[in-house]
């Protein structure tokens, strides 16, 4: 009798449940063609969409938002979590203000944002909750600024851009009813609905005692924030599609790219047969093994071409390839991307500072726009007149530019000196899920490389992997230790006579995402640069 195969041998028929069986079956379901081609015929989708309103600008959720349209025809990019909508859980992040896509749609007459979802939902929790909750915070802080002058002695300043504010009631609706409410997608059950709306005072509270820009915010938008929602499901006249200047508000147009199917759906083309995923974008380290938006868009032909028994080894080596060429670049150049932005008249701390330092009262979206969003791709922030920028390490570019010196934090890039080993330190700091205490070990070095470089007027480039984490804790640690209450440079002298609360840390990375708009530290690191404060603070004390 013949020995039973090692499969069956392994796993018989009659022993497997109901659950390996579906897990077996969405496995099979789940390949990665599969993934690609849905992101692909999602992505005609979103196109069709926006360009129903050709001069909004899209804006892609990160990090799902990211695979449904190509890296150029992004504007921006923003970041609203789904988990701050979850039923019971609602809440406002002040870590998470994308205050520039406020600024963006105020500038532009609206926006238009790209997500998606795996859950079978028509729309994710970040689109249903999060977002009309953002909007309506941000649209009563704006009337209450509007309505209440800080002081007598601002108030006729305060009457003028009011003036340039509301500018004639008659041609702007808004400026006599201000829409603060919060507006709701109809699913949304009305009890749920109820139970935010009660908390939208205490998260306008939160805002304004952050140290928001709220001035900007009032300045830059004419009319107030409304989320609309859009989905495959959705029936758009085409001949009554209204123009944006007809509306009283600034929309916010929500695109749900997929189909809201619960389950994959056998779909055929000319050449191949596949399975659309719902959501296929989400969660990509499960399946995009280590493709990117960028790549996925830059070789989309070739790998839908290629069919499904051809696509995984043709992803393998265009992400290996794409290894090598950084690995390559690495050796001869600094893999950052740096364009120092145009020269602004402002106030300064110091009457010698770089004419290419960004002023603090620099207008948020024309930076952003000028920083993050242009066509060359750059990534470099500097935080108002501080001498420090931080940056991702994974962008090409030839030539830094403004920069004297860098203090590296990426633990897997090994970065050339630019000119002594004065000028340039390299801290491997790992992400607080690998390591709960590695930036914070490492604070002490970086702290003291600032100071030096600061004192000697040098310009310094903190960078880390993505330039949205590790480096914005290390400037934050900086700014707190070295800067005063103002931003001006006082080598520490103020730091032993200020409190340092949780709120006062918020304050300081509120002004740092205000330059650094992809700003998104996790909470292990923020923990970790506030123990270090805090433990700096407490051994400054007893040295005294």
């Amino acid at each position: 009798m013949a020995a039973p195969t090692p499969e069956l041998s392994a796993e018989p028929s009659a022993t497997l449940s109901i659950y390996k069986a579906a897990r077996r079956i969405k496995r099979r379901a789940s390949t990665l063609y599969n993934a690609l081609r849905s992101v692909a015929e999602d992505a005609a989708f979103v196109a069709e969409v926006a360009a129903l309103w050709p001069t909004l600008p899209l804006v892609a959720n990160l990090r799902c938002g990211l695979w449904y349209a190509p890296p150029r025809a992004f504007a921006a990019t923003c970041y609203f979590k789904s988990t701050d909508g979850h039923a019971g859980n609602w809440s406002f992040s002040t870590a998470r203000l994308n205050l520039h896509l406020a600024l963006l749609a105020g500038e532009r007459g609206g926006c238009i944002i790209v997500d998606s979802t795996r859950r079978g939902k028509r729309f994710p929790d970040s689109m249903s909750k999060t977002i009309p909750i953002w909007c309506s915070v941000l649209n009563r802080a704006i009337e209450r600024h509007r309505l209440c002058p800080i002081d007598k002695s601002s108030e006729v300043n305060y009457k003028m851009s009011s003036a340039m504010l509301n500018g004639n009631a008659e041609n702007n609706s808004g400026s006599t009813n201000w829409d603060s409410s919060l507006h709701l997608p109809v699913w949304v059950l009305g009890t749920e609905k109820y139970a935010i709306e009660g908390r939208i005072d205490e998260w306008t509270d939160q805002f304004e005692s952050c140290g928001a820009d709220i001035y900007s915010l009032a300045v830059g938008l004419q009319k107030p924030l409304r989320p609309l929602w859009i989905s495959q499901r959705t029936r758009v006249w085409l001949n009554e599609v209204p123009e944006i200047e007809s509306w009283d508000f600034t929309p916010i147009i929500l695109i749900s790219a997929s189909a809201s199917d619960a389950v994959a759906t056998q779909r055929t083309s000319s050449e191949f047969s596949w399975r659309c995923i719902p959501g296929a974008g989400d969660d990509e380290e499960s399946w995009a093994r280590g493709l990117t938006p960028t790549l996925f868009w830059k070789h989309s032909y070739d790998l839908l071409d290629a069919g499904p028994d051809h696509c995984n080894q043709l992803v393998a080596d265009i992400v290996e390839k794409d290894r090598v060429y950084r690995a390559q670049r690495g050796e001869h150049s600094l893999q950052i991307t740096a364009k120092s932005l145009k020269s602004l008249d402002g106030p300064k701390c110091n009457d010698d500072q770089p004419g290419e330092m960004c002023p603090m009262n620099l207008d948020p979206c024309t930076r952003t726009t000028d920083a993050q969003y242009s066509n060359d791709g750059p990534v470099l922030f500097w935080i108002g007149t501080s001498n420090i920028a931080v940056s991702s390490t994974l962008q090409d570019a030839d030539a830094l530019v403004g920069v004297d010196c860098i203090l590296n934090c990426d633990s897997t890039s090994k970065l050339p000196s630019i000119s002594s080993e004065n000028s340039y330190l390299e801290l491997p700091i790992v992400g607080s899920k690998d390591d709960r205490f590695s930036l914070m070990n490492n604070l002490p070095k970086a702290v003291d490389f600032a100071k030096r470089n600061l004192i000697a007027g040098r310009r310094i480039l903190i960078c880390c992997r993505n330039g949205e984490d590790i480096s914005i804790c290390v400037a934050l640690a900086i700014l707190k230790l070295l800067f005063d209450d103002s931003g001006c440079l006082d080598y520490g002298n103020s730091f032993i006579k200020r409190d340092i609360t949780k709120l006062e840390m918020k304050k300081s990375l509120v002004f740092i995402c205000k330059f650094a708009v992809n700003a998104r530290p996790s909470r292990g690191n923020l923990k970790q640069v506030y123990a270090f404060i805090s433990s700096e603070k407490e051994r400054l004390s007893c040295s005294k």
